[in-house]
């Protein structure tokens, strides 16, 4: 039986991933959790705080707390903003990119540009294909970042290092910095709000990528998983 642990940025995303499973609350170490098994195997649902450092920080204490049965798989999941993908529209990573971890210089390197180690976080080729096959999903980078990119220029350039990039979000470094530290695979599994660009809160469709997150929740735990 997989042990799943799917890590969201707030409550809302939880709510969301938990929608369709029969979950209850528990305890991982000090942290509270959402449990269900599921036809996948057991998942756990952690909402693990906005940011890199947060997620890292709470998803490195699920895993020293899971004792006896380790997890398989580390997925983190939510809501983000979408590159050429529509709000509705959901993302599985191919590789996880801290993108605007690095230096100005004047233009921008990255810290494994600049030999200060990972920024990069591949992702099992057959891990996120099963995930896009069975929620529909779109294949592409998923870039971390620090601050939400808020105009077309930022829009641009963030594109212009990664042409292959589907979506943005907070999260996902810091969720795989913690799980390759314990030698844990990871995945990440996007729906979209919006897309990058221009911060413009009336475009947002946060009900409809909650909903799509629910979705694709309740279509990935619905047969079991072989992680390799």
């Amino acid at each position: 039986m997989t042990q799943l642990l799917i890590v969201t940025a707030v409550e809302p995303e939880r709510d969301a991933v938990c929608r369709h499973l029969d979950a209850r609350g528990d305890l991982l170490g000090w942290q509270a959790v959402s449990v269900a098994d599921t036809p996948l195997g057991r998942v756990t649902v952690l909402a693990g705080g906005v940011g890199p450092a947060a997620s890292a920080a709470s998803t490195a204490a699920a895993l020293a707390n899971a004792g006896s049965t380790p997890f398989d798989l580390v997925l983190s999941a939510g809501i983000a903003g979408g590159f050429d993908v529509e709000p509705g529209g959901v993302v599985s990573a191919t590789q996880i990119v801290f993108a605007d971890l690095g230096a100005e210089t004047p233009g921008f390197e990255s810290a494994s540009e600049l030999g200060f180690g990972h920024d990069t976080y591949p992702v099992s080729p057959q891990i996120a294909a099963e995930l896009a096959q069975r929620t529909r999903a779109r294949l592409g980078s998923v870039l971390t970042v620090s601050t939400v990119t808020g105009t077309a220029a930022t829009a641009a350039l963030r594109r212009g290092r990664h042409p292959d990039a589907r979506a943005e979000a907070m999260e996902g470094a810091g969720v795989a910095a913690a799980a390759v530290a314990a030698q844990t695979p990871v995945a990440e599994l996007r729906t979209i709000s919006n897309l990058v660009g221009p911060r413009d809160r009336s475009s947002w469709r946060i009900p409809q990528a909650l909903d799509a997150l629910a979705a694709a929740v309740r279509d990935l735990t619905s047969t079991p998983l072989e992680i390799r």
